[in-house]
């Protein structure tokens, strides 16, 4: 006869407030006391283990956290090829972490190439590094990669984009920038000869006629999606062949202002924007968002836009403005991600709603209906007040997994930089008392093999339509436990650890992810075999 116990479960229960009231979150220092120049932040989660998050920021600051962000170790990057700023991060699906940025090689010259290093464990240690897009004598700059962590035919295909320069800063008009693109489909080892997506390209300044700021993103089935500034506004192209192959530029808005403008206290601002897709299972499922700053309403007026396409990028709605305070303030570096369990859109920006001269705070602002209306909130813990006179980087970053978010962002007190975060947990329940998830129980069969059992409890108050179902980190659906129509009242589903082939899954961290009314609620489990 089989014995049945219950066994301990991790789960971690993640919180929705009612529409402007959140709590207060504790600031957690990212960068040593010790170091005084960390700007320009970026920030990776790991899909494999989302307790590990990998973070870099300007020249050749790495961190890495193995505790979902509440202690972080630092150290410094080197490579052969040179370490020389603009930091980007991601991670692949099997967790391997990548660490992108210029380059100034001792046998070569600055700019000269983009540099990719790879980490096997958990971004404690770093590869030399592989060059990309090496072009004498142009310049490259301002690159940002990405990794296909979908269940798409380009899974773990890496993505990275940048500006080449003819003569970086010329003002020749015979000089020019274009948007490069280049993919890795082996881990980071090889990366495909650089291909030109920008159709028009801008001049060499390094101001609003030069294209610059392309961040590519990742949808459902692997298509790349990217947006730039330039001399035409914000540009956007797509592949639908996993980078091999892009088309036409197409027109998405104008930048008033320009994409390079003045924020008092900041010593250069941009207005760049961020694409991101949403590759959850919820009803915007494959929406491309774009998120940029402009000054179309003043000089003493910036403000962060959001706008979306769900037909793939070939048609765009208008423009929505993501901060919902009054007008005659400052909002500006924003950062866009798009939470791959749970689909709520996230955006992390400065903001002086609240503050006078160039006192200055963080704000993160949060959709759960793909973009239509937005909640506001302060996340930094006190005001701080920047130096012109002193380089405060160009980007902050937020990344989220399964109701977990991590924003990241750079203050300045009294002319000394220092890199901070904080983690949002974001759902619990469904919000309106439409549903929530009550309860989660594991129960173990003895002897072996390892058989697990897991109940899930919730509790309907209206009849409504109801999707739930098991994910992992990425967002990549595992099971789907209940599809229908269900009365108002309690309700449970139990899974038995395999996935819908009925073949038994490996440990890791899973997601029940529940769908009612338009509405999401989530739970986190670690299942260990």
């Amino acid at each position: 006869m089989i014995s049945r116990r219950r066994v301990t479960l991790l789960i971690i229960v993640l919180f929705l407030f009612p529409t402007g009231v959140f709590a207060q979150y504790p600031n957690v220092r990212v960068s040593d006391p010790a170091s005084t120049d960390p700007e320009e932040v970026t920030l990776a989660i790991n899909p494999a283990d989302p307790s590990n998050l990998v973070a870099g920021a300007n020249i050749r600051y790495f961190y890495y956290s193995t505790d979902g962000g509440m202690t972080w170790q630092e150290d410094e990057l080197s490579s052969t090829l040179g370490v020389y700023g603009d930091p980007s991060v991601a991670f692949d699906a099997d967790g391997h972490a990548f660490y992108a940025h210029l380059s100034w090689p001792a046998s070569g010259s600055w700019l000269d190439r983009i540099v990719v290093q790879k980490s096997t464990d958990g971004g404690v240690t770093w590869s030399d590094g592989v060059g990309v897009g090496l072009n004498p004598p142009k310049d490259q700059d301002k690159e940002w990669i990405v990794a296909d962590i979908t269940n798409s035919p380009y899974r773990n295909n890496l993505y990275m984009a940048w500006t080449e320069f003819d003569v970086y800063g010329s003002a020749a008009p015979t000089d020019s920038t274009r948007i490069l693109f280049s993919r890795s489909t082996n881990g980071g080892t090889l990366w495909s000869a650089p291909v030109r997506l920008s159709d028009m390209g801008g001049n060499c300044i390094d101001d609003d006629h030069t294209v610059e700021g392309g961040v590519p993103a990742v949808g459902p089935n692997g298509e790349v999606y990217i947006a730039w500034s330039g001399p035409l506004g914000i540009m956007f192209d797509r592949s639908t062949d996993g980078g091999e192959t892009f088309g036409t530029d197409v027109f998405v808005t104008t930048q008033p202002g320009g994409w390079a403008f003045d924020v008092p206290g900041i010593y250069r601002a941009n207005g760049f924007p961020t694409t991101v897709c949403d590759v959850s299972h919820g009803p915007h499922r494959g929406t491309v968002y774009i998120v940029w700053s402009d000054q179309r309403s003043g000089l003493d007026d910036t403000d962060v836009f959001l706008m979306k396409s769900t037909d793939g990028g070939a048609s765009w709605g208008g423009f929505k403005r993501i901060n919902n305070d009054d007008a005659g303030n400052h909002q500006f570096f924003p950062w866009a991600c798009v939470d791959p369990v749970t689909g709520f859109l996230w955006v992390v920006f400065y903001d002086r709603r609240a503050t006078t001269g160039v006192g200055t705070d963080v704000y993160a602002a949060r959709s759960d209906d793909g973009g239509a209306t937005f909640t506001n909130f302060k996340i930094s813990e006190s005001t701080f007040y920047p130096d012109a006179g002193v380089f405060f980087g160009d980007y902050i970053n937020i990344a989220a997994i399964g109701g977990v978010v991590h924003p990241i962002w750079m203050r300045m007190d009294n002319g000394v930089l220092s890199i901070w975060t904080t983690t949002i947990s974001d759902v619990t329940g469904i919000g309106s008392g439409v549903a929530e998830l009550v309860n989660i129980e594991l129960m173990q069969n003895h002897p072996n093999p390892f058989n697990p059992v897991t109940t899930i409890v919730f509790s309907l108050s209206v009849k409504t339509d109801v999707r739930l179902g098991v994910y992992d980190a990425a967002g990549r659906l595992i099971r789907m436990l209940i599809d229908e129509r269900r009365p108002a009242g309690p309700g449970e589903a139990r899974w038995d650890g395999t996935d819908a082939k009925g073949t038994p899954v490996s440990s890791g961290v899973y997601f029940y992810r529940l769908e009612a009314a338009g509405r999401v609620a989530a739970k986190k489990m670690v299942l260990v075999r």
